[in-house]
């Protein structure tokens, strides 16, 4: 038993070391190198298979999108804290909620930061009542735009340059007042009259409170959020914001399911409410547009159709009698052109 175990031992052995050497070659190598080499071949053509399925999802511009949006939010923030200290977590729970107007809550955090400290300063350093006061005035610049159709980085700049007792640009927002600083006294004088409260121009949170005052007696108070969830612009801006902010959350850890319950609210708004009425409506009213053109145009495309009908009948009658006499003529000249060559002819 054990002689013919040795026979076998070296029958078998040789031959599964030729097996082996034979698929090492079909591999691309001997032994381990053609392992090495089949693995970074499968290696890379499984990246770049990934590469292409990644790029046609938009994985890569939208991973780009959001770390921005996570970046900005993340130093806008941090330009809030910075400014209004103690009070910034009030500050970012109204940039947060500033979607319902259409605003994003970096959108919104830049422009807290940027007259930050001018109404730090007219508040005495109170960073409580300068949130408040900036919190209204941000809201302020997205009722005008809604209302007046101005662009809203037209207004914001406006309100940037009131801070630095600039009124150049104080008719960007449409209030009946040119950009001088006689014509912002104006406003404000206005507004004491509206108000019964004194309002200083050389303190910023006076004249926010003013231009607050005068918007409200316009009517313009509120629009923004009510644009936001009636109509098609409107909702549609709100959507972007809630957009903008989840994926801010996303990027910076943030908890997302106040942000994600946001989107889906102004998703469902622009849709239902807005979008698809539209469509509808649209939809509803092809029929009696092709009726009303029908009936509109039709006479007078029947009447053009006769007229042209006259016209063509009128020139085929009064040239068939001049086609006719030609005729006769031209055949009684051949038939006499006829008979004088017959003898030659014949």
């Amino acid at each position: 038993m054990a002689t013919e175990l040795g026979k076998a031992y070296v029958q078998i052995v040789p031959s599964a070391q030729g097996i082996s050497g034979s698929i090492s070659k079909i591999l691309g190598g001997e032994s381990a190198s053609a392992g090495a080499s089949a693995g970074q071949s499968l290696g890379t053509s499984l990246v770049s298979s990934l590469k292409g399925v990644l790029a046609a999802a938009g994985v890569g511009t939208l991973l780009k999108e959001t770390l921005d949006a996570g970046g900005d939010l993340q130093q806008s923030f941090g330009g809030l804290d910075t400014l209004y200290e103690d009070a910034a977590e009030g500050a970012k729970k109204y940039a947060v909620e500033a979607s319902k107007a259409g605003i994003s809550a970096n959108t919104y955090a830049e422009q807290a930061v940027s007259f930050g400290a001018s109404l730090k300063q007219a508040f005495g350093g109170d960073a409580t009542k300068a949130v408040e006061a900036a919190n209204t005035a941000i809201l302020d610049m997205a009722d005008n735009a809604a209302k007046m159709g101005t662009p809203l980085e037209s207004i914001q700049n406006a309100y940037q340059g009131f801070a630095k007792s600039n009124y150049t640009m104080l008719d960007n927002l449409k209030l009946g007042y040119g950009g001088t600083k006689s014509e912002m006294e104006r406003l404000l004088a206005d507004a004491t009259k509206l108000s019964g409260q004194k309002y200083d121009i050389s303190n910023l949170g006076d004249v926010y409170n003013a231009i607050h005052v005068i918007q409200g007696d316009l009517g313009l108070t509120g629009v923004a959020a009510s644009e936001a969830a009636t109509t098609f612009s409107g909702s549609f801006e709100a959507m972007k914001a809630s957009a903008s902010n989840l994926a801010a959350a996303l990027a910076t850890g943030g908890d997302v399911g106040p942000a994600m319950q946001s989107l889906a609210t102004s998703v469902g708004n622009f849709l239902s409410n807005n979008l698809i009425p539209m469509v509808r409506n649209i939809i509803s009213q092809l029929p009696n547009l092709l009726i009303t053109g029908i009936q509109t145009a039709g006479p007078t495309l029947m009447q053009a159709g006769g007229n042209l009908i006259n016209q063509l009948s009128s020139g085929l009658s009064g040239n068939i009698s001049s086609f006719t006499s030609k005729a006769s003529t031209i055949v009684g000249d051949f038939g006499k052109s006829f008979v004088s060559s017959l003898p030659s002819l014949m």
